[in-house]
């Protein structure tokens, strides 16, 4: 009996327990009447994918509306209604789960990519409980629900956009209360009342045995350890912007942590670069009939000339202008920022400054962050690089003193040497460096907290690129999947930027 080791033992232990319990809870259904109960019913289970699948034949299928996301052409949305329908109220400590949370919602064969939770006036209240300490977060296709108390008669609902499977692909929701029971209502409306006492309970509970004793087995058959689910193994190299570098080496080390064996090199050289160095890695990689371990982060969209490279958008990034601070100024109009880079205002007390002459610390051309100023503020490109020192003229005709620099970096210690010097960056990195102050522009600051009402300007959706559609088991697929689950995206707001797939940022990355 050289399998009867103490972990062994352990499984088989949780077997039988599993069996003990699952035979005691159908007697117990049989002759103890229960009084506290939860329900649950799916109210909206619809396509809003252009290649949504349905799972079940259904009537007034809408057309797609996020068939332009490659990651949304899939999505589909269901509204989930939890409920307290039985003689009792719900106390937080009536759920018997060990863990955090109390309730767990499964959508088979989907994976969640966002969630938001609503309730009726009466019970605002209950939002407090909806967090993170709490219990509440979603792995794949599983969502953990708190230990929400309910009054008699009380619920909340749940909208989870979901990607993968089909509408009416089975969705159950599963937990523990003492002297109760969760259940599905079968109500046919939305609106009807549920029927008091549970038919698939009983059902319910013998699926979970056989998982017990399924798991149970595997542990005793085999002695691998799997790695957590939707972890991948090897070696990664994320390359591309440099304004959003420093949310790609959080990215890179929260990932890490969570997959032990993983190794994620942040090498930024500039969103143009990074395209360039992901394409040509994937034609090698092809070449040889393999998938390049590459992603490329740009800000903003690539450029033309590259169709085998496939986008996920994953967040909205903020840039904001700076200037040295011996610039007194600390807002400027977008018709002066435009005059400045014209050559009309080349001294900063045309604009109420001090008397310094203007000096314009820019990026070179494979930086998405000089793209996007360009394109979303200028309206025009740049003036023609006229110095190699950034404080001096190389050619006499220029109109203006222009420097280009390789990376955020250098502009932001540039800026902060030479008085009268003015660049730009994402905000946070420019925060962190002394000797220079952001700009409001036509009053509005750089900030994501109200990106979605200030109207800001300087702002585009953040892309991660990868060749093609990396194999689903490859470290490029997991770590693409990892920004836009709920790790990920606490890391992408931590660092300054407004997750894509947040409930407000399907709007503003959908705006593009």
């Amino acid at each position: 009996m050289e399998w009867l080791n103490a972990e062994n033992a352990i499984a088989v232990g949780t077997a039988v327990l599993g069996l003990a319990a699952s035979v005691a809870v159908v007697w117990y259904e049989r002759r103890v009447p229960r009084r506290k109960r939860i329900g649950f019913r799916v109210q909206l289970d619809t396509p809003i994918g252009s290649h949504a699948r349905n799972s079940r034949r259904a009537a007034g299928v809408r057309l797609g509306l996020f068939g332009e996301f490659s990651d949304l052409s899939d999505a589909t949305l269901v509204l989930l209604r939890v409920e307290n329908d039985g003689s009792q109220g719900i106390a937080g400590d009536d759920y018997t789960s060990r863990e955090r949370h109390g309730l767990t919602a499964v959508f088979t064969g989907r994976t969640i990519r966002g969630i938001a939770v609503t309730q009726p006036s009466e019970a605002a209240h209950l939002m407090e409980h909806f967090t993170p300490a709490a219990g509440l977060r979603h792995d794949g296709d599983t969502l953990y629900l708190p230990k929400v108390p309910l009054n008699r008669g009380q619920h909340f609902k749940v909208l989870a956009l979901l990607t993968g499977g089909g509408v009416g692909d089975e969705v159950e929701v599963t937990g523990g209360l003492r002297d109760g029971v969760v259940q599905r209502n079968q109500s046919t409306t939305v609106d009807d009342k549920p029927p008091l006492f549970s038919r698939p309970a009983r059902l319910i509970t013998v699926l979970f045995t056989v998982c017990v004793v399924t798991l149970a087995a595997i542990i005793v058959v085999g002695d691998d350890v799997p790695p957590p689910i939707g972890c991948a193994t090897g070696t990664l190299t994320v390359t591309g912007s440099t304004a959003f570098a420093p949310a790609a080496e959080k990215l890179a080390e929260s990932y890490e942590r969570a997959c032990p064996g993983s190794d994620i090199a942040v090498a930024p050289h500039g969103s143009t670069a990074g395209i360039r160095a992901l394409a040509a890695a994937g034609t090698k990689a092809v070449s040889s009939g393999g998938s390049p371990s590459v992603i490329a982060f740009s800000d903003g969209p690539k450029p033309n000339g590259y169709p085998e490279l496939r986008e996920n958008p994953v967040a909205v990034s903020v840039f904001t202008l700076v200037v040295n601070d011996r610039v007194t100024v600390t807002e400027l109009t977008l018709d002066e920022v435009r005059g400045i880079y014209r050559g009309e205002i080349r001294n900063w007390r045309d604009v109420d400054g001090p008397d310094l002459p203007v000096l314009l610390v820019s990026r070179d051309a494979n930086s998405g962050t000089r793209e996007v100023f360009q394109r979303r503020v200028l309206r025009r490109n740049e003036p023609a690089n006229s110095s190699r020192d950034c404080r001096t003229k190389d050619d006499p005709g220029a109109t203006v003193i222009r420097c280009e620099l390789d990376s955020t970096t250098q502009v932001l210690s540039t800026v902060a040497r030479l008085p009268g010097a003015i660049g730009y960056s994402e905000p946070r990195s420019a925060a962190a460096t002394e000797g220079l102050h952001g700009l409001r522009i036509d009053g509005k600051t750089a900030s994501i907290e109200n990106i979605g009402t200030s109207g800001y300007p300087y702002r585009e959706i953040e892309y991660a690129y990868t060749y093609g559609r990396p194999p689903a088991d490859s470290l490029a697929a997991s770590f693409i999947n990892y920004l836009t689950r709920g790790a990920g995206q606490d890391v992408v707001r931590d660092q300054g930027h407004f997750p894509c797939l947040s409930p407000e940022g399907l709007r503003l990355c959908g705006g593009r």
